[in-house]
């Protein structure tokens, strides 16, 4: 009978014993499992529960803020032009013919004209977006053209203004442009698209229209290099 208890306690020890090591060899031979966002995911799930927190406490994963502070920009340019302030206050003030030459228009119309002012719709287009709008327009011949946005769901405000002066003494032919333009999106999501208006439509604008007026009245007047001075500045 004792040798027969003994026996049974010796082959449950063995199997045990058996069991075991086969567990831990199939453990171990498990392969381990790669997780491309969070590194590597053990296959025994309390361990990777406790790696992962201890990783977690000691070093908390870093944070990018991105600043979407709603701003108004600015931008202004100075030159002499080879043509005279009645020329290129004809080309700026004619509204309808935006969209042959201004960047990224692709309508322009006058809807209203009365003395002095003038009510036109636009609509640029400047990857990824495009704007429809209404301009109400001031006229001051040949010296002032003023265009502000009144309605456009992009622009929280745009404002345009043109001033034309006497250019260099003796030649008559010849007048300084003061452009300005103003502008700040209506949403601070959009506010990322300020670059690509800079770029693609504000620092294009006054080599647009001196390439109007070209087209529309010939070569501009030769001016001396000395005489000559192109001023830009934007906030």
């Amino acid at each position: 009978m004792a040798l027969q208890l003994a026996t049974r306690r010796l082959s449950r020890g063995i199997l045990n014993v058996s069991f075991s090591s086969v567990r831990s060899k199939v453990r171990l031979e498990q392969p381990v499992r790669y997780l491309a966002a969070c590194g590597i995911l053990w296959t025994n799930p309390q361990r990777w529960t406790y790696y992962w927190d201890q990783r977690a406490t000691a070093t908390p994963p870093a944070r990018t803020f991105i600043s979407l502070a709603n701003k108004r920009k600015q931008y202004s340019e100075r030159r002499i032009m080879g043509y005279s302030m009645q020329e290129m206050y004809d080309v700026v003030a004619n509204v309808d013919d935006y969209k042959h030459f201004v960047p990224w228009c692709k309508k322009s119309e006058t809807i209203m004209k009365r003395a002095g002012h003038a009510k036109a719709q636009l609509e640029v287009g400047f990857p990824p977006v495009v704007e429809r709008y209404t301009s109400m327009i001031t006229n001051v011949r040949p010296h002032l053209v003023k265009a502000v946005c009144s309605d456009g769901k992009l622009f929280n405000h745009l404002e345009t203004i043109w001033r034309f002066s006497p250019g260099i003494p003796g030649y008559p032919r010849t007048c300084t442009v003061d452009f300005s333009i103003s502008f700040e999106f209506r949403s601070v999501l959009h506010s990322q698209l300020a670059t690509v208006f800079f770029d693609e439509v504000v620092k294009q604008m006054v080599a647009a229209f001196e390439s109007r007026a070209g087209k529309l009245y010939g070569p501009e007047t030769r001016i001396p290099r000395e005489l000559m001075f192109h001023e830009v500045h934007q906030t």
